[in-house]
């Protein structure tokens, strides 16, 4: 059975934590790390490791949850496990719409981090109890158009932000400008915006914007 583990982490303290982490468990097999989502990517599919423990923040380039939604489409075997500091509820439904199989704090010991492995290879959904309750939260909420996504509601707060600035009629130029990042990120937002609405185009995303 392939139990390799890739790693996918821009912080060289915590990656070499995980790294250590896993070659000295009995039970697994480091098979690569990446420290940015454009070298994962690339990686990625060559190492092809049945889990990959995934850092979603990974610097100004393409972040883990993009890199998650993308591989998954091409390497649906690949289990992603997120890895990360963050316990928004954004960020956890968006990494698991984009396809994440489970979701675990940083801060999780090395041993629960070993089984949550175990048992996402087995086919569980291991979350830290942190994240769980957050999940449980939102369905007893009844939030389930933030769980699965209604209109608007599937885009991340940058996005919607991005859409925002759209709707105005500002370029690609104007709005990384204004939010200081790259025409490029900007750009692959916009991507992913016309993605999540199944929209073509600038005048059919404004047109959703508006409730059109």
């Amino acid at each position: 059975m392939n139990r390799s583990v890739a790693i996918v982490e821009d912080n060289n303290d915590i990656r070499q934590a995980l790294e250590q982490i896993i070659e000295s468990s009995e039970h697994f097999t480091l098979s690569g790390s990446c420290t940015t989502g454009e070298e994962a990517l690339v990686k990625l599919p060559i190492l092809n490791p049945k889990v990959v423990l995934m850092d979603i923040g990974l610097g100004d380039g393409i972040n883990g949850i993009e890199v998650v939604r993308e591989l998954k489409q091409t390497h649906p075997e690949i289990l992603f496990m997120m890895c990360t500091i963050y316990d928004e509820d954004e960020k956890i439904f968006e990494a698991l719409r984009a396809g994440a199989n489970g979701y675990i704090l940083k801060k999780t010991q090395p041993a629960k981090l070993l089984e949550g492995i175990t048992e996402l290879i087995q086919g569980g959904a291991p979350m830290s109890s942190q994240i769980a309750s957050k999940v449980v939260a939102a369905f007893q909420n009844k939030s389930i158009t933030t769980v699965l996504g209604s209109s608007l509601d599937v885009l991340s707060k940058r996005e919607n932000e991005i859409l925002e600035m759209l709707s105005t009629g500002l370029l690609y130029k104007e709005i990384s400008d204004k939010l200081s990042i790259s025409s490029e990120t900007v750009r692959k937002h916009v991507y992913h915006i016309y993605e999540k609405l199944h929209v073509s185009n600038r005048i059919e995303a404004v047109n959703k914007y508006f409730g059109r």
